[in-house]
C-alpha cells in the first residue's frame, strides 16, 4: 500500500452549500470549515469529503455530454423511493433515473444496497 484516501475533494462555487447538502446526504457533521474549503467526515480522524471554492466552476451537464462529468458519487441505499424523495427535498435535480445532480450541478446515483452489504442506519 502507498497511502489511504485523505478526502474526495470536489470543486464547488459554495463549498458550504455543497457541504450542508452531503452532510445531510451522508448523515457525517461538517468537521471542518475555513471558509473556502469544508470537509464532512464521521470524525476528524475520518476521511470524506471536502469541498473547495471554485467561483468559475461549469456544472456538468451529463448525460448530455456538451459538458462531461468529472466524477460521480454512488450512494448506497436500503430504499430508492424514499431517497430520490429526501434528495429531491434537500435541494437535488433529477438528470434521469435514478441520476441526479447535487446543488453545485455534480451528479450522483442511488444505488439499491446489494443483499451482501450491511442495511445503512437510518439517520
Amino acid at each position: 500500500m502507498i497511502g489511504r484516501l485523505h478526502h474526495l475533494v470536489i470543486d464547488a462555487p459554495d463549498p458550504q452549500a455543497s457541504a450542508a447538502f452531503w452532510s445531510a446526504v451522508l448523515g457525517d457533521p461538517v468537521t471542518f470549515d475555513d471558509g473556502d474549503f469544508v470537509v464532512v467526515s464521521a470524525d476528524e480522524e475520518t476521511s470524506g469529503m471536502a469541498f473547495q471554492r471554485a467561483p468559475g466552476l461549469v456544472a456538468a451537464t451529463w448525460p448530455d455530454p456538451r459538458v462531461p462529468q468529472q466524477m460521480h458519487v454512488d450512494v448506497m441505499v436500503d430504499d430508492v423511493d424514499a431517497a430520490r424523495e429526501q434528495v429531491v427535498r434537500l435541494g437535488a435535480r433529477s438528470l434521469g433515473g435514478d441520476v441526479y445532480a447535487d446543488p453545485a450541478g455534480h451528479p450522483f446515483c442511488l444505488i439499491r444496497r446489494p443483499r451482501w452489504a450491511p442495511p445503512i442506519a437510518a439517520g
